[in-house]
């Protein structure tokens, strides 16, 4: 098989002395092959590690897959061969996120057919030429695995003794098919299930709806689908929908359904899978490193939620919960209301644009779910450019305007609102002529088979949804007094006579409001919700994914579930910690390493960093680095990643701070790693600003040209430090909050400082592009005022350079990072 499959041939063979490797038939097949057989001495294991290593995982597979269900032992060599087939098929660090089946097979597929529990109950479906009407269509069994043969699952029936080899199964992956104590008696097992819906198909589907007419739906004997859910048990059936050519689609239940057997084992809370979880260690346990027993009562229930709610990543998975088929039916009703869409043929040479659902959670301020929200989004990455939609830019609100905004809110003491439009972009006019496929898990019958969606409304997903939302948008909140800021146009300021102001930040659809006017602010939400579908979602809690908490000690911002779920999702929440998140010695080039077979998955998993410096400038330098080869990575830049995360281990809540003790005034750090790239020897620009003790923006970005020294790297640093300085002055003007006094910024190099203040050095800066000397002009007018800063006191230093662990730890404090979930 090796030298037909691979062209390839076995060379040697390792074994311990057992009976089958030394026998003579064995043997002589071996010298006829030319293959040199090698034994270990008796009872020296040691001496075939990899074999005895290997076997020592198949056999700890083994073990969960046989305990996870109750399964028998007697059962343990089909055991062995799922596990073999699982461990094959789940890619592994050692082989750089590849799994074994694709190092020895690059073009195949992993799971032709979908992975089960081993040992679960299911159905399968009798296909027995002997079947007659009254027997049972399906036969109960269980769950032992796949064939090797084909492409089918391996379900036993302890019954009739017979294994099935087949395709056509139904699952219930939460009911063993042993119980927890004993195993099953053959009367004890319950009349098999008839399946209505075909079992062709793994997952149920959604089916779809009949036109709506003028006349009552008629009862039918039986219904068109059933499913059976996994969590809990129960049997429901999903309605049936009305397609109206004018209006769209709206589920309507035509029938109902008896009751669902009551099942006789308690039902088991699944988790939200994770994809390399089995294969993390527990020597190091997350809950070392992360604690809640020092938040308030509401605010530790608020973060159990946030771990207790699992968001479903497809449309069978979410058609499985009725709380999701709830979500999607409620998001159908929003559409057929705003008439976002009419049923009509497509014309001959027009496409069609796809759609999906994306599904998330809307929490309350006392950290109960609002609501569960099933979204259509259209993709809009098939839409044609000057055919399908003309301009599309539409701002979003600046993650350094939120801070700035937490900011105020902290050292005044104002209130925090959030509130959210639903179906936002529903609310804008579509100009171009799109014809859209219809939603997953909705279909079309009748007259109306076959039909599209021609759209009236913009809709989630299209290039030109966010610009005409924000029209709408910026239309109704100007018109309520409202004025726009002109150094973030997403940001809208009231202010009263005597001084009183609200400050609005809208980012999509989700709203921030603060200020000192709190009746005001309750007439904004009124005025909006007389013109939009409004939530009022309370204090913000949770926000773009960041978690705020707030005592009166000030408000703490941070990403502690994003970086949980990351390092879940990597299989990294057993994996031994580091201090730092780069090895300070790690000198990283575009060929260190060979090259990563999936790059995708490098490339996704540092966009998932790139997100976490929101709220972690200890981490901004280091993404950057990792981030300078998306374009073709290698085996070393994903060993750096993981390092990473190994250091997100060590405090997965760790965030900004915002004391309520505040100083007003803006400074700035800055710092520049001179010829740090190995690769270009460019220099790399550090900054943070601050807006009294807080720490509003940060940046880390390889500087555009090659430094002749350290003072003109220094000098580009300062002038990208004056840049921010001028706008966080601006807004900050808009906002009421003129300054007044200079702003500081700090640099450590004093050559730089000299350059920037006089035109000194010329035979050093003569070459320094004119644009960059526009600092000078600052510091004449008494805008900047620059001042040298040890380097001791440098806050700039961990964003050009990895460091140590003692200075990392200096760092994190003045920047004025704190972690509320450390354990104590």
């Amino acid at each position: 098989m090796i030298k037909t499959q691979f062209n390839t041939v076995v060379r040697a063979i390792r074994s311990d002395n057992g009976g089958e490797y030394i026998s003579d038939g064995f043997c002589s097949q071996l010298n006829q092959k030319g293959i040199l057989q090698q034994l270990s001495c008796p009872y020296t294991p040691e001496q075939n590690g990899v074999a005895e290593r290997k076997n020592r995982h198949i056999m700890s597979i083994v073990r969960c897959l046989l305990s996870g269900m109750h399964v028998p032992k007697s059962y343990w060599h089909m055991a062995v061969l799922t596990a073999v087939y699982l461990i094959n098929r789940t890619p592994s660090r050692v082989l750089h996120s590849m799994a074994p089946l694709q190092i020895l097979k690059p073009d195949c597929t992993l799971f032709s057919i979908l992975p089960r529990v081993f040992g679960c109950t299911c159905f399968v479906q009798n296909r027995s030429p002997h079947r007659t009407k009254l027997d049972n269509k399906s036969v109960k069994c269980i769950f032992l695995g796949y064939s090797a043969m084909s492409k089918a699952y391996r379900c036993y029936d302890p019954v009739s003794r017979h294994l099935y080899h087949s395709l056509d199964v139904t699952f219930f992956e939460d009911v063993p098919f042993y119980s927890t104590h004993s195993t099953l008696q053959v009367s004890d097992l319950s009349p098999s299930i008839e399946i209505t819906s075909p079992l062709a198909r793994p997952v149920p589907i959604f089916d779809s709806m009949v036109p709506e007419s003028s006349s009552p739906p008629v009862q039918r004997s039986s219904p068109p689908l059933q499913v059976y859910t996994r969590r809990p048990r129960t049997q429901s059936p999903l309605p049936d929908s009305s397609l109206d050519p004018g209006s769209g689609m709206s589920p309507t239940p035509l029938v109902s359904t008896p009751p669902p057997p009551t099942s006789r084992y308690p039902s088991r809370v699944r988790q939200a899978p994770s994809r390399f979880g089995w294969l993390s260690s527990t020597n190091h346990p997350i809950s070392q490193y992360i604690s809640y027993f020092g938040l308030s009562d509401s605010y530790r229930a608020f973060i159990g939620k946030l771990e207790s709610v699992s968001i479903p990543r497809s449309v069978s998975a979410a058609l499985q919960d009725p709380k999701w088929v709830t979500a999607m039916q409620a998001e159908m009703n929003a559409l057929q209301a705003n008439q976002t869409w009419e049923l009509v043929p497509l014309p001959a040479g027009e496409k069609t644009v796809g759609c999906k659902w994306v599904f998330t959670v809307k929490y309350m301020a006392d950290s109960s779910v609002d609501r569960y929200k099933a979204r259509l989004v259209a993709k809009g990455f098939t839409q044609v450019p000057g055919k399908d939609f003309g301009a599309t830019f539409a701002p979003v609100a600046k993650l350094t305007s939120v801070r700035l905004l937490v900011s105020l809110a902290a050292s005044h003491s104002w209130p925090l609102h959030q509130l959210d439009i639903k179906n936002a972009f529903l609310h804008g006019d579509l100009l171009e002529t799109i014809y859209m496929d219809t939603p997953p898990g909705f279909r079309a019958e009748g007259e109306y088979a076959g039909k599209v969606c021609r759209l009236r409304k913009s809709l989630y997903g299209l290039k030109q949804s966010p610009r005409a939302w924000f029209s709408r948008f910026s239309e109704v909140i100007l018109s309520m007094e409202f004025v726009r800021c002109h150094s973030d146009h997403t940001c809208f300021i009231r202010r009263r006579l005597d001084g009183c102001c609200i400050i609005l930040l809208v980012y999509v659809d989700d709203i921030i409001l603060t200020g000192d006017d709190a009746p005001g602010i309750s007439q904004v939400k009124q005025d909006l919700g007389k013109v939009f579908d409004v939530k009022d979602l309370g204090s913000l809690r949770y926000f773009l994914g960041i978690e705020v908490a707030r005592s009166r000690n000030g408000i703490s911002l941070s990403q502690r579930k994003y970086t949980l779920d990351l390092l879940q999702d990597t299989g990294m929440l057993g994996c031994r910690p580091a201090s730092t998140p780069m090895d300070p010695n790690l000198k990283l080039s575009t060929e260190s390493g060979d090259l990563l077979l999936n790059p995708s998955m490098y490339q996704r998993l540092v966009g998932r960093l790139i997100y976490l410096t929101n709220t972690r400038p200890d981490l901004t330098f280091v993404v950057s680095v990792v981030s300078q080869f998306m374009h073709a990575p290698r085996t070393a830049h994903l060993d750096a990643v993981y390092h990473i995360l190994r250091y997100l281990k060590t405090s997965p809540g760790l965030g900004l701070f915002y004391s309520a003790s505040h100083q007003s005034g803006l400074s700035c750090f800055t710092d520049a790693d001179y010829a740090g790239s190995q690769t270009d020897r460019r220099s790399t620009t550090g900054l943070s600003t601050f807006y009294g003790n807080h720490l509003i923006s940060w940046k880390s970005k390889k500087q555009a040209v090659v430094s002749r020294s350290s003072a003109e790297a220094e000098y580009r640093a300062m002038a990208q430090g004056t840049c921010e300085i001028l706008w966080l002055r601006s807004i900050l003007n808009e906002l009421g909050f003129t300054e007044k006094d200079s702003s500081q910024l700090f640099c450590d190099n004093k050559s730089a400082i000299m350059l920037a203040s006089d035109s000194v050095l010329h035979e050093r800066s003569k070459h320094i592009e004119v644009d960059i000397h526009f600092i000078r002009e600052k510091i004449r007018s008494g805008i900047i005022v620059p001042s040298f800063v040890p380097s001791s006191d440098q806050t700039a230093d961990v964003l050009t350079k990895p460091v140590g662990p003692s200075l990392l730890q200096s760092s994190i404090v003045k920047l004025g990072l704190i972690d509320i979930f450390a354990p104590t």
